[in-house]
Parts: structure tokens; C-alpha cells; sequence
């Protein structure tokens, strides 16, 4: 595979982001078919996520191979092959399709990342200490509150944009955007399905666009 048309794929390393939630909206907005794909339906996929967090990384990856081997086609994840002190490069990922035999290439990478915070009152807890007093039915009380720090809110706006390259053709034959609206509570934690959900957005629309076997 040329190096130029590599320069395309992997020429943008996206921002971080570990998706921890506790609820996501989804909206696949554009899909679009670049070329005939003469080559097409693609039976041997390398899957690449461009993002710092490796472990994100791995965790997208992961489940879109598992979608894909669902549908009968046979997929390998980038991370299986690298690890952190790998470099993410082209020539790296050039290797990776050399060395399985892909007739094609999936990358998802960052388009666009908007977070907003909302600050929140945790909620105070008490303790009463009630004593009689010489009155009767009259009692003293003591009230104690402990409040902790207050706790930050977000929602993540995010766009993934995911390219499918055909190694025979060295070009770009199809893309996707995935826009989506995650909300992140201080007091949750992680939510794996979130890439799950992901995972089956990309696979379900290259079925969609006959890139993969039906």
C-alpha cells in the first residue's frame, strides 16, 4: 500500500476521552460512499481508533470486531498488534495490513468534542443528639451537618467520524459522522456500553452500504 494514501488515514491523532456515563443519545448523521469499491464487500478488516487513551482505544476496537465477526467477517483490532510504547504511525498500521493480508482498513478518529460542567450540592448528612431537658416534654437538640465539596455534572458532545480505505483501490471508498450527547454523573461509574452501542452504529451502516457481507 503507497505511503501517500496513508498520509490521509492517520494524518490526525484524536483528542482523549474515556467514556464513562451514565446515559448517551445517538444520531448517525451523514454516511457517504466515496468510490464504486469495485472490491467490496470486504472480508478481512484491519480496525483502527485514533485517541491518546489506549485503553479507549483497545475498548472500541474490540467490540467493533465483534460485530463485524458477527456478520461473518473476519476483523483484527490495531491494539491487539501494538501497545502503549508502540508509536501510532503510518507505518505502523502499514505493517499491520502486510502482515494479515487486509483488503481493507477502518479508521474512526475524533471530529469534534464539546463538554460542558454543571456544578451540584451533594447532599448533606446529619446527626441529632436529643437530651431531656428539667421541662417537661421539652428535650434539647443538637444538629450536626456534614457537607461534602460540591460535584461537577458534564455532558460530552461528541462527533466520530470512521473511514473505510480499500487497500486494493489505496483510497478511501466510504464515511461515516456519528454525533452523540453522553452525560457523565460525578456519582457513576464507567459505561462500557457506550462503545458497544458505537460498535454496532459503524457495522450496521457498512452493512447498510454492502461493504461487508450480508
Amino acid at each position: 500500500m503507497s505511503a501517500i494514501s496513508w498520509r490521509k488515514a492517520i494524518c490526525i491523532l484524536g483528542a482523549s476521552l474515556v467514556l464513562s456515563s451514565c446515559g448517551t443519545t445517538r444520531q448517525v448523521t451523514e454516511t457517504q460512499k466515496l468510490s464504486a469499491a469495485a472490491d467490496a464487500p470486504y472480508k478481512n478488516v484491519l480496525v483502527i481508533f485514533l485517541a491518546s487513551s489506549f485503553d479507549s482505544r483497545r475498548y472500541l476496537e474490540t467490540e467493533v470486531v465483534k460485530k463485524l465477526a458477527d456478520r461473518g467477517t473476519h476483523a483484527v483490532r490495531s491494539t491487539s498488534m501494538m501497545d502503549t510504547k508502540v508509536p501510532v504511525t503510518r507505518q505502523t498500521f502499514q505493517a499491520m495490513v502486510d502482515e494479515i493480508g487486509a483488503d481493507a482498513v477502518l479508521v474512526t478518529q475524533f471530529a469534534a468534542l464539546q463538554t460542558t460542567g454543571t456544578v451540584v450540592d451533594m447532599n448533606p448528612q446529619a446527626t441529632h443528639n436529643i437530651r431531656p431537658t428539667y421541662y417537661y416534654n421539652v428535650f434539647s437538640v443538637e444538629l450536626t451537618e456534614y457537607v461534602a465539596p460540591q460535584a461537577v455534572d458534564y455532558e460530552h458532545k461528541l462527533s466520530l467520524a470512521t473511514q473505510l480505505y480499500s487497500v486494493q483501490a489505496e483510497d478511501v471508498v466510504w464515511a461515516m459522522e456519528s454525533n452523540s450527547k453522553i452525560l457523565e454523573a460525578f456519582d457513576k461509574g464507567p459505561n462500557y456500553s457506550i462503545y458497544v452501542e458505537e460498535a454496532g452504529a459503524i457495522v450496521t451502516q457498512l452493512l447498510r452500504g454492502g461493504l461487508i457481507e450480508k
